[in-house]
């Protein structure tokens, strides 16, 4: 397999990089570990895993509250996060603001809209491929403001189509919301064209990026997007984090999502001032680990490199389509042309779900069902898929094994 200089240096760092994630090292069912469910949630490495625990044992505390020393270092260690996950996407550290993940994230924004912004009669634009989370509070927002929800439509290979997308821009649409890698296909959606063609009329773009950011840089400013998601544990971090980023103008528009203390200036029983963004969308005690878990998952992939584990992953997902393809029976569903991080595919009318338990009882963890993408499925008329969804640290021998047991599954099942 031909690879460039930057590719070539991960193959030949494959062993040290996996040897970072202690989960690989085990068995499952006899076998050694695959883990192929990437794109529902990603493996921990070291660093991160120790960065969470010199939390707990050296200088747990609360934040932005306490004089003493441990909550000075406390708040010095998730404010560094704050930067650095700021640094990681393009942005200034006051337009990231912390969430509980991707779907927190969301719905921050389609609360602000849905307060302030949304009129009867006004319009939100998302896609076919969305993740729930990414449909759900839009229809909750448009069902109580009695606006409409419109959807772009893809081509059977998975694919925008963006000719509909065009006609479907008027002064009505408040806003376009949009995944920038489909979990469930890999199809990479061009945003940069979607942002431009919005903003050419004046309307804002929100992206969901938690199947962009372990793969494709991200630099929002370059990208002049409005506002991006994303998930720590999307990211080779924790769960119960993730991130807003918002335009400085957007942030301060916007009201609060939720009240309590840490996002306030000043408090009476008659009214209350709220402090600046991001402070004013973080109530309450923040998940002060989690955050220093994240600035460490991206000080992680950022010492690796984002266009270095794209490029590598681009050249195993190539060797995995092909050697897929080999399998009697199986095919692909989305094959856009641009993808990334996913593979979803059917075998003749197996089941996905019985040819997942087989898969599993061979050391092989995939996802399979219809991945929060239920009208996604209902689209292409299946009941769901199997789902390969890759990582840098995943290599050749995890693809044979895939191929392997897929082989192995269909005979068990025929």
């Amino acid at each position: 397999m031909e690879t460039t200089t930057a590719e070539h240096i991960i193959w030949q760092e494959q062993d040290l990089i996996r040897n970072e994630f202690p989960i690989l090292k085990q068995t499952v069912n006899g076998r050694p570990l695959v883990y192929l469910d990437n794109g529902a949630t990603t493996q921990k490495p070291v660093s991160v895993i120790r960065s969470m625990q010199e939390y707990y044992t050296m200088y747990n505390s609360n934040v932005h509250r306490g004089v003493h020393t441990l909550s000075q270092q406390a708040t010095a260690a998730y404010e560094a996060a704050r930067h650095q996950v700021a640094a990681f996407i393009g942005a200034h550290h006051h337009e990231v603001v912390f969430t509980k993940g991707t779907t927190d994230a969301i719905n921050l924004v389609a609360n602000g809209f849905r307060k302030d912004i949304l009129k009867e009669g006004d319009e939100v634009i998302i896609s076919a491929m969305e993740h729930h989370s990414n449909i759900v509070p839009w229809q909750l927002a448009c069902e109580e403001k009695n606006a409409k929800l419109k959807v772009i439509p893809i081509t059977d290979k998975g694919e925008l189509e963006m000719d509909v997308f065009r006609s479907m821009l008027n002064p009505r649409v408040k806003l376009v919301s949009v995944a920038w890698v489909s979990n469930t296909m890999g199809t990479v959606n061009p945003v940069k064209e979607i942002i431009e063609l919005a903003h050419e009329q004046g309307i804002p773009v929100m992206l969901d990026a938690a199947q962009a950011a372990a793969h494709i840089p991200i630099r929002v400013h370059e990208l002049d997007v409005d506002f991006l998601a994303l998930s720590g544990h999307k990211l080779f971090g924790p769960t119960g984090i993730g991130i807003l980023y918002g335009k400085e103008s957007w942030l301060d528009k916007l009201p609060p999502y939720q009240g309590g203390g840490d996002m306030i200036k000043h408090v009476t029983f008659e009214k209350t001032t709220y402090s600046e963004p991001p402070l004013k969308f973080e109530a309450g005690t923040p998940a002060i680990c989690e955050a220093i878990g994240l600035g460490a998952a991206v000080a992680w992939a950022s010492k690796l490199g984002i266009h270095r584990i794209g490029a590598y992953e681009h050249q195993l997902t190539e060797y995995a389509i092909a050697q897929l393809k080999a399998i009697p029976g199986l095919r692909f569903i989305g094959e856009a042309e641009h993808r990334s991080g996913a593979i979803s595919f059917l075998v003749g009318d197996t089941h996905p779900s019985d040819v997942g338990v087989l898969l599993d009882q061979q050391g092989i963890a995939v996802r399979t069902g219809h991945h929060c993408t239920q009208p996604l499925c209902d689209r292409f008329g299946i009941p769901g898929t199997v789902r390969a969804s890759l990582a840098v640290y995943n290599n050749t021998e995890d693809i044979d094994r895939l191929v392997e047991g897929v082989h192995k599954a269909v005979t068990l099942l025929g």
